[in-house]
């Protein structure tokens, strides 16, 4: 069987628009291939990230690592953490191990890989290089209004309807 496909457009100019501000890592570097430890057979750790405050207006932040490249219509969705403070403007390295790391009164949705935490990259063996959107979400209410049973669609859904701006960092890997 081959993999070989077009490569998926990227998904947030798609989206309603929103301001833009900036997110940093000291884990990813913005167009370059993640490091072992973003990987899932490797690290599997969540990388550090650090964003500006979002536009006026923004009550809280959504976290989430989405693959537009995986080889089914939907991509692949690797983390989501909701409701996190607005006051908070940075996730240490491992924040997505469970909903303990995280900021008092976020949590995790669960991932693709049906759990509640950071799930690193895992390309199938062959794959096109595909890319990681590392994305900040500036919501515009103090909650999403979603619980932790919700899937990311659900997130992705509220979103579209809360958010006023999006930070975005992109990674790559290819195994």
């Amino acid at each position: 069987m081959s993999l070989d496909r077009p490569v998926s457009p990227d998904p947030y100019p798609l989206l309603p628009a929103a301001a833009s501000f900036a997110v940093t890592s000291a884990d990813v570097t913005d167009g370059q291939p993640l490091k072992d430890d973003q990987v899932h057979a490797l690290g599997n750790t969540s990388p550090q990230l650090t964003w500006e405050p979002g536009p006026e207006g923004t009550q809280s932040y959504v976290v989430t690592c989405f693959d537009p490249d995986a080889p089914i219509p939907s991509g692949f969705w690797h983390w989501v953490v909701v409701d996190i403070p607005a006051d908070v403007t940075s996730l240490d390295t491992g924040a997505g191990s469970s909903d303990a790391s995280l900021p008092a009164g976020a949590f995790h949705v669960r991932n693709d890989f049906g759990t509640p935490d950071f799930a690193g990259a895992a390309p199938p063996e062959g794959d096109q290089v595909h890319r990681y959107f590392f994305v900040v979400h500036a919501v515009k209410e103090p909650t999403l209004g979603v619980d932790s049973s919700a899937t990311p669609a659900v997130v992705g859904f509220n979103l579209a309807f809360k958010t006023l701006g999006r930070a975005i960092l992109t990674g790559t890997y290819r195994h």
